[in-house]
């Protein structure tokens, strides 16, 4: 058992704890917001729901991963907070017939295996220990919960207690390695109220993950700061029924936290450097810019004309600034060329 630290601790059953633990058991817990039979995409819209052009777009650089890897008689795609298999379903309908025939699917969840999933995705609670090909993380990060961080009048980082109505109080002054994490990655400074989200079980979840490709390339995209930019009053929110709402820890909406991805970069310590990007570049590079098409087009070919338009509608969409477009992507490369470089 981990043993709680006093941000995460509960004084008696109904009493404040930290958010780290409260988020815990309202999203994964036995009556959790992601064991809900809805599932994410009951209260949320993500780029895979948005456009069936991102999963396009991922079955792209999973072929390019398969080039850089030589075309190996197995390749790993991993699709990491899976939710009920959308991403995983897109992107092997994408795939070339040949690619789609080494590939090996899996889909990680805690949710119990939807109805209808091609039989070839495996599905499992945890990724394989060696992976050779692509992990693709599409909005998990922001999903490991953290432990909330707030400077009291005098100046001190005190973790933030929440109780299960989603009420909050002061409880003791930050420590140990969450106290090292604040000073190197989010300083708070002194000014009373200010508020960080302790990204420390972000950068450990993320290297673990990464880790397990022994040849090929991780992926993590998210909401998402670095350096120099983080939000003053930090970033904890919630959604349900596709509505941004009051984060309450009782399992009815998300918990969501925006993810200082700088820090889980750094966290994986392997020779290759890690690389950031925004997902409007990444796409860009990917082939998925936006941009309409020729207006002759709707003279010679109209329906086709209209299909184009389409597109770009949704490929600005997943490219907007201020939007889907402005989303982190976090690659990590093993023993093979950037794919996106």
């Amino acid at each position: 058992m981990t043993q709680e630290t006093p941000g995460q601790r509960r004084d008696s059953p109904g009493s404040p704890r930290g958010w780290r633990a409260a988020a815990q058991e309202a999203l994964y817990g036995p009556a959790g917001f992601y064991r809900r039979p809805e599932g994410p995409a009951g209260h949320f819209r993500t780029s895979v729901h948005a456009s069936r052009l991102f999963a396009g777009a991922v079955a792209e650089l999973l072929r390019r991963v398969d080039t850089a890897l030589g075309r190996p008689a197995a390749l790993d795609f991993v699709d990491m907070a899976a939710g009920r298999g959308e991403l995983v379903a897109g992107v092997l309908a994408a795939l070339p017939r040949e690619v789609a025939a080494r590939v090996r699917p899996c889909a990680v969840e805690i949710a119990d295996r939807p109805e209808g999933l091609d039989e070839r995705v495996a599905w499992r609670g945890e990724p394989p220990a060696e992976i050779t090909g692509l992990l693709f993380a599409n909005e998990w990060l922001d999903n490991v919960p953290v432990d909330v961080a707030e400077t009291d009048p005098a100046g001190v980082p005190r973790y933030v207690l929440v109780g299960d109505d989603g009420a909050e109080r002061l409880g003791d002054p930050v420590t140990g390695a969450d106290t090292d994490w604040l000073a190197r990655w989010w300083p708070l400074g002194a000014e009373e109220g200010t508020r960080a989200e302790i990204g420390l079980p972000r950068d450990r979840a993320w290297a673990a993950v990464a880790g397990r490709v022994t040849h090929g390339l991780a992926v993590a995209v998210d909401y998402a700061h670095t350096a120099g930019a983080r939000p003053p009053f930090g970033t904890l929110t919630g959604f349900r029924a596709g509505r941004e709402t009051t984060p309450v820890p009782d399992g009815t909406c998300d918990l969501t936290a925006h993810v200082a991805l700088d820090a889980c970069a750094a966290a994986d310590e392997r020779p290759a450097p890690a690389r950031l990007l925004t997902q409007r570049a990444a796409l860009g590079a990917l082939g998925i810019t936006g941009g309409r098409p020729p207006l002759a087009l709707a003279s010679t070919d109209p329906a086709a004309y209209v299909r184009a338009l389409a597109s770009a509608g949704e490929a600005a969409e997943l490219t907007a600034r201020g939007g889907l477009g402005d989303f982190g992507w976090l690659l990590r490369t093993v023993d093979i060329a950037d794919p996106l470089a």
